[in-house]
């Protein structure tokens, strides 16, 4: 086993423990990724698109993210849906630093990416893409996304936390993957 010299703040080194818990940690982050709970968050028209999601033609819970939670310390997903105002971006930055860790953010729309339509010259009440204040896992693009491209972006998800897809790739994917 290699040690490693970690420098903690208090400036003292920190050797690896004795006993290694990979495979335990590999079993909770399928489980994780299995059972994601996102926040009931939606800013504007992509969160008409979130809820359909959640409806039986979609049916997000057969992908692992059944449960949309009313607080932030319940969830561990956020999915931003919409435009965030700079009058609403200390209160998207609160609920993220109450989501417990370990957490994920998820953009979905134009809007939330870069500002969507309302970036021009001059304008001043909106937040030119929410990965200025928190920071961003997966972006779903669209006006408004389709409720499918929210689903890939839910598999993204569960890819970055467990490091494998549990999903079909859809065709075109996969052919871009082969290239």
């Amino acid at each position: 086993m290699a040690e490693k010299n970690l420098l903690t703040p208090g400036g003292h080194f920190v050797e690896d423990g004795i006993v290694r818990l990979e495979l335990a940690e590999d079993a909770m982050n399928i489980c994780r990724s299995m059972s994601l709970w996102p926040m009931t968050f939606g800013l504007a028209c992509c969160a008409i698109e979130m809820m359909a999601v959640g409806m039986a033609r979609y049916d997000m819970a057969r992908f692992g993210a059944e449960v949309f939670r009313p607080s932030a310390r319940q969830a561990d997903l956020m999915i931003v849906a919409g435009t965030v105002t700079k009058k609403m971006a200390p209160a998207v930055v609160r609920l993220y630093e109450q989501m417990p860790a370990p957490k994920w953010v998820l953009a979905l729309g134009n809007c939330a990416i870069s500002g969507g339509p309302f970036k021009f010259k001059g304008q001043y009440g909106i937040v030119e893409g929410v990965d200025n204040l928190i920071p961003v896992d997966v972006y779903v693009p669209g006006c408004p996304p389709r409720p499918e491209a929210l689903l890939e972006g839910l598999f993204q998800i569960q890819e970055k936390v467990t490091g494998k897809r549990w999903w079909p790739v859809p065709e075109e994917l996969e052919k871009e993957r082969s290239l």
